[in-house]
């Protein structure tokens, strides 16, 4: 049987928890002494206030007054008045006024605020800590999981104060054990524990290793729980405060009763029944008598469980919180059922229903539903004795109609899921189908490209090579012949030949021009890195500036390769000098590995890069095509008037 019991209890510190514990009045005296003999009112203000934590639990009056003088006495220190606000949150929720408490502990954290220093960062973790376990006394353990993510941890981390964050772990893993998430809870117990090893915060330790034992029960790991009880009970053994012994068997019961040996288990409850009254410890006592109420049901002395949980439902300490209280009302409810007391299980079940959430409410309905039905019918068993055998016909007939109502509600459910389930395969063959055409599509456009922008290259290598080698050669015999003949020259030409060989020089050299931008003979001869910078080289004017950076290009990137990236940069290069009306462009190539990057900068018009797929003569869809090809990725930065800058990422593998 699962079973989830809060472990909320407000705290200040564990210096001071364990001075109170250890001395007991005389820790007390000293305190009063304090207030009594010292000449500084800040130590007088210091010392009420303690006495009033002292006293919170102990004695409500006492509390209040040391309170109220401590307050008075700090009136000219804002920190120590400050805190006395956060003694005001402990001291209300003694009384059990929970609206009261939050607020005063709300007013300490906003006066404390306004103080940097470590102390006053971490007397606000310890603020919002107990702000937090008030509403997880309410149930709300979402609130109280979010204040220790949000508020209590992070402080606690600002002002370096270790054992506080690994306190609001172990206050986290509570939160995930009553909400049985146990393997949550394990990480975070494992993460406190770490803590108070390292720090050696033994009475912390002991706590964390009987809640981890307590997680391990419930998450049925029972070697790792006996493990953690183990832990615990070495460091017991040599630990002054002997209340510490009331979780450990607290634990220990848990976990005999979960490994069916329940004459362990009570003895076990037992001996902490007796320290916790020893220490007037009402709230850890009942604890235990609700492990024993769970002992005593999971061994079916149903008498003995109804009798504890009689006796806990009459407690405040016990019922002031809404887990306890759900547990209380549905384990009464299961009694009187086992026992057959049907009116009071119907009724405890209906108050705990009440409590639960509409996570639930279905169930719930169903199991009063049921209660109902078994309430009716003992009050007129006297009746249906008389119609025995006709109930037993009509029962049988139930049978009958529900055995085949539940094969037909079978069969349908069947047919719904295997409906189901073929649709989900349909559904998923036809995406994957589509899926397997657009990637033949894609494959299939990118062979085109490449076979596009093979032949393309093919046929300017050809053309380059007729105008070198065909039409180049002749207009090079012409202009030689030309030239002899100015060596004599007939009178009066010899200017108009001089114009026709100038002429004939410029056809050449923009022949060679052409040649070397379809085919360029540097990119053949010595490779992309020094074709790249021939080009940059040749495209500068007096007006337009061209630089060019490059860093670890190989020679090893295959022909087919260099050609494509350089016509890639050859076109932008075109677009900037052309079309952005560029004054100054900047070239930056890379490699590295198999990745080739290319970087154009310009300072020119730019263009809206959202229009760029619809603007014509840019040439972009040419560069588009060409990174494509490479199995590349291109990026363009751009606006109006703040001018381009275009990344590209190639693959040269």
């Amino acid at each position: 049987m699962k079973r989830s019991i809060c472990l909320a209890c407000l705290i200040v510190c564990a210096s001071l928890v364990g001075r109170a514990q250890s001395n007991g009045s005389k820790y007390a005296d000293s305190l009063l002494h304090i207030t009594q003999h010292s000449a500084s009112d800040s130590s007088k203000a210091s010392a009420y206030l303690l006495l009033s934590y002292y006293y919170a639990f102990r004695d409500s009056a006492l509390a209040r007054q040391n309170l109220d003088h401590g307050r008075k006495a700090a009136a000219p220190y804002p920190f120590l008045y400050a805190l006395s606000y956060f003694y005001d949150g402990v001291a209300r929720y003694g009384v059990s006024d929970v609206a009261g408490s939050e607020i005063a502990f709300m007013k300490a954290d906003s006066l404390l605020s306004q103080f940097s220093t470590k102390e006053a960062i971490s007397f606000r973790s310890k603020t919002w800590r107990n702000i937090g376990i008030l509403r997880q006394a309410g149930g709300d353990e979402e609130g109280f999981a979010d204040l220790l993510i949000h508020k209590a941890i992070p402080l606690a981390q600002q002002a370096g104060d270790t054992i506080a964050v690994g306190k609001n772990y172990l206050d986290l893993s509570l939160v995930f054990k009553n909400t049985m998430q146990y393997s949550k809870a394990t990480g975070y117990i494992l993460q406190s524990i770490q803590v108070f090893r390292t720090k050696y915060s033994a009475g912390d330790l002991i706590v964390a290793y009987n809640t981890g034992a307590e997680n391990y029960v419930l998450d049925k790991k029972y070697p790792e729980a006996r493990a953690m009880l183990d832990s615990a009970w070495k460091l017991l053994a040599d630990w002054p405060a002997k209340e510490l012994y009331i979780d450990y068997y607290t634990a220990e019961s848990m976990y005999y009763d979960e490994t069916k040996d329940f004459r362990k288990s009570l003895a076990s409850i037992d001996k902490g029944v007796a320290l916790a009254r020893q220490h007037s410890k009402q709230y850890e006592e009942q604890r235990l008598l609700l492990q024993k109420y769970y002992t005593y049901f999971n061994a079916k002395d149903y008498t003995n469980a109804r009798e504890v949980l009689n006796y806990l439902v009459e407690q405040p300490e016990m019922m002031s919180q809404i887990g306890n209280r759900l547990q209380v009302y549905y384990g009464l409810a299961e009694t009187n059922s086992t026992l057959g007391s049907m009116p009071a299980a119907y009724n405890w079940l209906k108050r705990y229903s009440l409590l639960s959430d509409s996570v639930n409410e279905v169930k719930l309905a169903n199991n009063i539903h049921a209660l109902e039905i078994k309430f009716s019918s003992a009050e007129k068993q006297k009746e249906i004795a008389a119609l025995k055998i006709e109930r037993e016909k009509a029962e049988l007939s139930a049978r009958n109609n529900r055995l085949i109502n539940w094969l037909l509600g079978t069969a349908s459910m069947f047919l719904l899921v295997l409906a189901v389930f073929s649709w989900l395969i349909y559904r998923n063959n036809k995406k994957l189908a589509e899926q397997q055409l657009k990637e033949i599509e894609q494959q299939q456009e990118i062979q085109f490209s490449q076979a596009m922008l093979q032949g393309e290259e093919r046929e300017r290598r050809r053309v380059a090579g007729d105008l070198h080698d065909g039409l180049g050669g002749m207009l090079a015999g012409v202009k030689m012949n030309l030239t002899g003949l100015t060596a004599a020259p007939v009178a009066g030409n010899g200017s108009e030949l001089h114009k026709v060989i100038n002429q004939l020089d410029s056809s050449i050299s923009e022949l060679r021009r052409i040649a070397r931008n379809m085919m360029p003979e540097a990119l053949l001869k010595f490779g992309l890195d020094i074709a790249l910078k021939d080009l940059c080289g040749s495209m500068m004017t007096e007006t337009v500036k061209i630089g060019y950076q490059s860093f670890g290009i190989e020679g090893s990137i295959p022909q087919n390769t260099q050609v494509t990236i350089y016509r890639i940069v050859q076109e932008l290069l075109t677009n900037a000098t052309r079309h952005a009306n560029a004054s100054n462009i900047l070239v930056q190539c890379s490699q590295n590995g198999d990745t080739f990057l290319v970087t154009i900068e310009d300072n020119g018009k730019g263009f809206d890069t959202a229009l760029a797929s619809r603007a014509k003569g840019i040439g972009l869809s040419n560069v588009k095509r060409r990174v494509d090809y490479l199995h590349g990725n291109m990026e363009i930065v751009s606006a109006e008037n703040e001018g381009t800058t275009i990344n590209i990422e190639l693959n040269v593998a």
